[in-house]
């Protein structure tokens, strides 16, 4: 019986996933990357310390990557060090007051009664209670199932549990329901930027959103050697499997005729033949024509789709002093709603933008980690910009002007930077770096009650052509990536084994196929 072909485009999360599922059920799996390494949006860049994580930066919903890693008979916490933050992230507003946020309810709780006031801090706890309940409402429905949609959510969940369908506020506005937790607007602003964490507007995304908090809740960890080393797992536990992976691999062409995708062929001319292939890169690729026009006519649709945000951020090392920051710190503008408008009219960064930090050598309580060096300190710091890197580039002058404005910014909250050596990175950077997305870094825009169930699913309409990563199903963040690899490789096994005699040796666990 012959063994069933699969390719990979693209080495980031989602692919990898794909690829780790499909290697051990038997499929002979090959993943091609345009980068030298994997990884996707979750990269590195050199500093004069150490190389800096340069995409996400938080781990959560560990279960996610336990999972994947126990089905190939492996564990996770012999591939990876992770330690759990008990503090989540530091706050500061300009106007007074810093506010940190911690995985255990009653300690957040109390924080916030001393920030706010008793009424804040018992809206906090109502808060805590229904993102947990949200969470547990549309985790296997909707976040691990193939292809939901509002009629198979609302019968996968119960016609009879319609309530708790309706308590996770998918017609409420982010920014709204949090008005209904918090009189404070300095607390609707912290639990408003987790909209930003998908590229959405918190004044357009929908209030679902809100289970994000309770993701963190359960736990967010970090990485030893940072975020790139879990892709450098990923990597290694790919290969043990069997997987070949490609690197400095450019794909041209998804070639497909009347009976579905037939090859892959590289920027070098090489073609491989394959049963089924999963793409996993940004579909706006697919959708302007890039990778050949017999595949684009099924995505063409997806061409003006609304993006997410894109980023402008700074890597680089720095001598610290004044404000102590945790591993996670965030400095709020003092305008939220002017701050996205701004963002929307200009696309550049607001004159007085959310700037977030990663400390990267610190630990929870801002303690720095043995051996780093204070005077050589890694950072990575973040600001929202409009997804137009397509379109519009940054001058030299305008990035020089976003370093000085952040710095001076950062040292009127008391947060001094000296020694810095800053890489910018822009929306036109993104772009370059994953053609199609515009610089879009989560995929389409979560705007609107429909926005969720407007992503594609990990199973085309092209046979053979399979989906992953953050513009699919269930969307952005690292744990939603990974599944969607999972998801794309679960629907790819169940198609192969209802049309050849192949028969996996395994089949996906830690998913619905639903």
């Amino acid at each position: 019986m012959r063994t069933p072909s699969a390719i990979v485009v693209g080495a980031g999360v989602g692919g990898l996933c794909a690829a780790i599922d499909l290697a051990r059920a038997g499929v002979s799996v090959r993943v091609l990357e345009r980068a030298s390494g994997p990884g996707g949006r979750m990269r590195q860049q050199g500093s004069s310390a150490a190389p800096i994580d340069a995409g996400p930066t938080v781990f959560t919903m560990r279960w996610v990557f336990e999972s994947l890693f126990e089905d190939a008979g492996r564990d996770l916490g012999s591939a990876l060090e992770l330690s759990r933050l008990e503090l989540l992230a530091r706050h500061h507003w300009q106007d007074g007051g810093v506010l940190d946020l911690f995985e255990d309810v009653d300690q957040t709780s109390a924080a916030i009664e001393d920030f706010a006031g008793a009424r804040d801090a018992a809206g906090y706890r109502r808060f805590a209670a229904d993102t947990a309940h949200m969470f547990e409402v549309l985790d296997k429905p909707f976040m691990r199932a193939q292809r939901p949609d509002p009629v198979r959510l609302t019968l996968d969940i119960g016609l009879q549990r319609i309530p708790d369908l309706l308590a996770t506020r998918p017609f409420t506005t982010l920014w709204s329901a949090l008005g209904d937790y918090f009189q404070d607007d300095r607390l609707r602003q912290l639990f408003g930027r987790y909209a930003t964490y998908c590229g959405a507007n918190p004044f357009a995304a929908p209030a679902t959103l809100m289970l994000i908090a309770h993701a963190e809740r359960a736990g967010v960890w970090r990485v030893g050697g940072g975020m790139y080393a879990l892709a450098r797992a990923l990597e290694t536990l790919a290969r043990d499997l069997g997987a070949v992976i490609e690197y400095d691999c450019p794909v041209s062409e998804l070639e497909c005729d009347s009976g579905g995708v037939r090859a892959v062929v590289t920027a070098a001319a090489v073609r491989h033949p394959a049963d089924l292939v999963v793409y996993n890169g940004d579909l706006g690729a697919i959708a302007t024509g890039a990778l050949g026009d017999t595949v684009r006519t099924g995505f063409a649709h997806m061409r003006n789709a609304p993006r997410s945000l894109s980023a402008v951020t700074l890597t680089g090392s720095a001598r610290v002093e004044g404000f102590p920051l945790a591993h996670h710190s965030v400095f709020f503008s003092r305008d939220y709603g002017a701050e996205f408008e701004a963002i929307e009219r200009r696309g550049r960064p607001a004159d007085d933008p959310t700037i977030y930090i990663c400390a990267q050598d610190r630990d929870d309580e801002g303690a720095l980690r043995a051996g780093a060096d204070p005077a050589a300190e890694r950072l990575l710091l973040l600001v929202n910009a409009r997804a137009d890197g397509d379109r519009e580039r940054y001058a030299d002058d305008e990035t020089n002007a976003i370093k000085e404005k952040l710095e001076c910014r950062l040292g009127a909250s008391g947060l001094k930077m000296a020694e810095t050596d800053w890489k910018v990175t822009t929306p036109a950077d993104f772009e370059t770096a994953f053609p199609g997305s515009g610089g879009a870094l989560y995929g389409r825009a979560i705007h609107g009650f429909m926005a969720s169930f407007q992503r594609p699913a990990g199973r085309t309409r092209i046979p053979g052509l399979y989906l992953a990563g953050g513009g699919v199903h269930p969307g952005a963040g690292i744990p939603m990536v990974a599944t969607s690899g999972r998801l794309a490789a679960s629907a790819a096994l169940t198609d192969l084994t209802s049309t050849t005699t192949f028969r996996p040796r395994a089949t996906v666990g830690g998913t619905s196929t639903v």
